[in-house]
Order: structure tokens, then C-alpha cells, then sequence
């Protein structure tokens, strides 16, 4: 990351795949391309997971 007078450069932000949590009170979510599985279960309360499609920072 880049400063000059301390302002941030702006950060590259993409439609992303992720797998989301099914569980209303489990924030779990992760990237589809970080994932190992077809259809993973949530690493945090190992419920369901659904796909999604989220704006995230770009990934080097």
C-alpha cells in the first residue's frame, strides 16, 4: 500500500465468488477460490454454505 500525505491509494475492488454461512448467528464466509471443497461446510459452526457473489479487494 501506497501513502503520499497521508492518503491511502485505492484499493482495486472486484465481484468476487465466496461461500457464505447459512446460520444467522455465524458470521463464516470464504473466497470459492480458497476453498478445497465442492460444497464446503462453515470452518466456524459447521453449517451449510451457500454461494454468493461479494465486492472485495483484489487479491495479489
Amino acid at each position: 500500500m501506497a501513502y503520499y500525505n497521508n492518503k491511502r491509494e485505492p484499493v482495486e475492488e472486484i465481484e468476487t465468488k465466496v461461500w457464505t454461512c447459512t446460520s444467522e448467528e455465524c458470521p463464516g464466509w470464504m473466497r470459492e477460490a480458497y476453498s478445497f471443497e465442492k460444497e464446503p461446510e462453515c470452518p466456524l459452526c459447521q453449517s451449510e454454505m451457500t454461494r454468493e457473489t461479494r465486492v472485495l479487494p483484489k487479491l495479489s
